[in-house]
């Protein structure tokens, strides 16, 4: 065979193959196309709790005095004798002696008002004796008017005279009485300067003190959150007690945690230009119930006011929210769906919505990366104060 007809052999070789091959790959079964299984996502979740929830604001402060004081000596006279209270830190209860002045010049004092008062009211009587006898001469006609006149004269200064006596004996006794100064309320004593024997002059101030019975604790809270507080509008001075919002007070003191009860009494009259800061005034009554201390003037305390309800409310951890307003919702197939929610406070690690939820329904709460609108998952539920209390940690 000569290389053409081998080669046309060949050629003829191959493009049989090649038709075969074809026949057979178009014949051949298609292999099942089969979609890839979808992975579900273990999530953390919560189911939802809707009711009323009582705001609350917080803030700190010092606790001072709501009634002080300087104790001053309305007379002048050298101290004869200082309570042994009379020292910082101690108690006296309302009208306790502190303090006694010489006395000896307000007793004599006394005593020559006295027969000052005692010479006004001979005269007094000698004058209106005088005025009887001459209405009886002019009754007769035996004396003129103008002497009568004369005699009435007499004794309306004898009356002026007497009425003048007894103020002044009214007088000394009140000075007399000043020279032993008594406490005004119960309370206690933060700083005194006298000492037995020295010289006070009317007005000096001898002590620095302040009532027991209740002690005030300013608070500043940014004007914002007044919205909170249940405060009636337009009020004027202190609030209503049964308008007055509850205040807890607390803080670590003698090594133990000691909470106090107040009420919000107050708001002061100036915002602070700068920080934007009311300050509120709760006050505290001591001697509380349980055997509880007083609460100490000076001592920084941390306070939560409890402010408005505020119904069909949901409290979920911070870590729930996404897109600064939405939620992420399992829905009955155990799918997510965004859910667009209302917002109406951060507190801390948690966000309190007043709309967009509704009771029992469950949200994610785990921080995921990566988020699809319908993406399966396997929810596990958690429990509502555990949830809560994690916060944000995710």
């Amino acid at each position: 065979m000569s290389d053409f007809g081998k080669g046309v052999a060949t050629l003829g070789l191959l493009f049989g193959a090649g038709i075969f091959a074809y026949v057979l790959m178009a014949t051949a079964p298609s292999p099942e196309v089969k979609p890839p299984a979808e992975v579900a996502t273990a999530v953390r979740v919560l189911q939802v709790q809707q009711g009323p929830v009582q705001l609350e604001v917080r803030s700190q402060g010092a606790a001072v005095p709501q009634i002080q004081s300087e104790l001053v000596p309305e007379v002048s006279g050298r101290a004869q004798w200082v309570s042994g209270n009379l020292v910082p830190g101690g108690y006296f209860t309302a009208g306790e002696t502190l303090l006694r002045l010489d006395a000896r010049d307000y007793q004599s004092a006394v005593a020559r008002r006295q027969a000052t008062l005692e010479r006004a009211e001979a005269e007094e009587e000698l004058a209106r004796f005088e005025l009887g006898r001459m209405d009886e001469l002019l009754g007769r006609g035996l004396v003129s008017a103008s002497n009568r006149e004369t005699v009435l004269r007499n004794h309306r200064i004898a009356k002026a005279s007497l009425a003048d006596a007894r103020l002044a004996l009214e007088e000394a006794q009140r000075d007399l009485a000043r020279t032993e100064i008594k406490a005004p309320y119960n309370g206690l004593v933060r700083s005194e300067k006298v000492d037995e024997g020295q010289y006070l002059s009317r007005g000096q101030s001898i002590a620095s003190i302040y009532a027991s019975a209740a002690v005030e604790v300013p608070l500043p809270v940014a004007d914002r959150q007044l919205a909170y507080l249940d405060l009636p509008l337009g009020y004027r001075g202190e609030v209503a007690a049964e308008a007055a919002p509850e205040v807890l007070l607390a803080t670590d003191y003698g090594g133990q945690r000691v909470e106090w009860r107040g009420r919000l009494v107050r708001t002061e009259a100036e915002i602070d230009a700068r920080s934007r800061m009311v300050t509120a005034v709760a006050r505290v009554a001591n001697a509380q119930a349980g055997g509880q201390p007083d609460l100490p003037i000076g001592l920084f305390v941390s306070a939560r006011i409890m402010g408005r309800w505020v119904e069909d409310a949901v409290i979920l951890p911070r870590s729930a929210l996404r897109n600064q307003s939405q939620v992420l919702v399992v829905d009955e197939s155990a799918r997510l769906r965004f859910r667009e929610v209302e917002i109406l406070r951060f507190d801390q690690d948690t966000v309190i919505l007043s709309g967009g939820l509704h009771d029992g329904e469950t949200v994610n709460i785990s921080p995921l990366q990566t988020v699809v609108d319908g993406m399966k998952v396997i929810p596990q539920r958690q429990p509502q104060t555990q949830a809560l209390g994690q916060g944000g940690q995710g």
